[in-house]
């Protein structure tokens, strides 16, 4: 019922990982939770604007307090809540300065990025809203929840959750709740920090090969195909139209409904393979290669009835599981480069284009070496997974 997830951010400190409860207040406290959640987006969106006129894109916490806090106490916000509107409202401008740096809305003067540096951020009136634990307790026994919301403070709200994330919760959760609202549904979401196994010396590595007409193939030659999948995504897309030529309210929400559904639908086959490929590297006492794949859209050319497949489907999602679970169970992982994986022999070396006519079919020219182009990418890169590693692990040479 309760997805867990891990949020790749979160990963590098540590295992961390995302708990979603589902909040089940009864008739009296579900509007006041709703108008907290509605009030606080719109006082950050008050903020926000008030921080763009002043401050451009650099407002900081502490202008900003000095600034707001005075009239978000005179609109019914207790002190600590006050304080994590501010502070979402400054994140959300540290995150846009970010991803303007790192080149994410394009170069300097194209549409994307004078659009995004020319208004002020907005929040949505369901987006998620920060407690810490002065403004929301738990009560694991009871599986209650006692809230502050703008009527004051609400107690024994009941969440539901599977008795797993249960039992993580009340045994690791550290930090931060967020209360959010999806399809008239109220969430919280809490951040849980495991203990981290020690890593495992590895025998070998399974090299995965990521592509859109096989999802995953691994050098023991596992293929996750995506041909289902692909019927599944041609048929949404044609529902897709079909809702677009409408051009009506309803449909605007259907299609909203059809791109979260076929969102859960990429998770739910990223996680499925993820788990299976982590579990073989457990049990063989291997560790797990990957390609980076950073840049692919720009780097790689694909013919155009298959630019919507590779622009949609998560790679970087199923990279990200199968880091994330593989840390959590003490597997080694790596990345290595991914170039010329398909067009370079496993057993002879020799690399060349014409050793790929096809996509599907590899065949050497100078040994003879023949079979599948993704089997023999994952071979390659389980190769280099082992020389990445003995280099990455290394000791330090002694000082001179």
């Amino acid at each position: 019922m309760v997805p867990i997830e891990m949020t790749w951010a979160n990963m590098i400190a540590g295992v961390k990982l995302v708990v979603q409860v589902k909040l089940m207040p009864d008739a009296v406290q579900a509007p006041a939770v709703e108008r907290t959640l509605r009030g606080a987006n719109e006082a950050a969106n008050w903020v926000s604007a008030l921080s763009f006129d002043h401050f451009g894109l650099k407002g900081s916490v502490r202008e900003l307090r000095k600034l707001c806090y005075g009239e978000l106490k005179a609109r019914g916000f207790g002190a600590q809540a006050a304080q994590h509107v501010i502070k979402r409202v400054a994140d959300s401008y540290t995150a846009l300065r970010a991803s303007i740096r790192a080149g994410n809305l394009g170069p300097e003067g194209s549409r994307r990025r004078r659009r995004a540096e020319s208004k002020a951020v907005v929040f949505r009136p369901e987006a998620a809203h920060t407690y810490d634990d002065r403004c929301l307790s738990w009560n694991f026994d009871a599986q209650t929840v006692s809230i502050w919301t703008l009527d004051g403070r609400l107690k024994s709200i009941r969440f539901a959750c599977s008795p797993v994330a249960l039992k993580q919760l009340a045994e690791s959760r550290k930090g931060e709740t967020d209360l959010t609202a999806r399809d008239g549904k109220l969430f919280l979401v809490a951040t849980i920090d495991l203990p981290e196994p020690e890593v495992f010396e590895p025998k070998g590595f399974i090299g995965v090969d990521r592509g859109i007409t096989n999802l995953a193939t691994t050098s023991d030659g596992d293929n996750h195909s995506g041909r289902r999948l692909g019927r599944y995504r041609r048929w949404q897309a044609r529902k897709r139209a079909e809702l677009q030529a409408r051009q009506t309210r309803s449909a605007k929400q259907l299609l909203n409904k059809r791109a979260r559904r076929e969102a859960r639908h990429a998770t739910h086959i990223n996680h499925k393979i993820s788990k299976t490929v982590v579990a073989v590297a457990q049990r063989t006492d291997r560790g797990i290669a990957l390609e980076e794949l950073g840049g692919i859209r720009e780097r790689v050319t694909v013919p155009r009835d298959q630019r919507a497949r590779q622009s949609s489907w998560p790679f970087h999602q199923l990279g990200a599981f199968i880091a994330y679970k593989a840390k959590r169970a003490g597997v080694p992982f790596i990345e290595v480069d991914p170039a010329y994986t398909s067009q370079r022999c496993p057993r002879c070396g020799h690399t060349e284009r014409a050793n790929r006519r096809t996509r599907d079919h590899f065949h050497c020219r100078r040994c003879g070496l023949a079979g599948p182009a993704d089997h023999v990418a994952g071979a390659n890169i389980a190769t280099r997974g082992v020389t990445a590693w003995v280099f990455v692990n290394m000791p330090d040479p002694a000082p001179a």
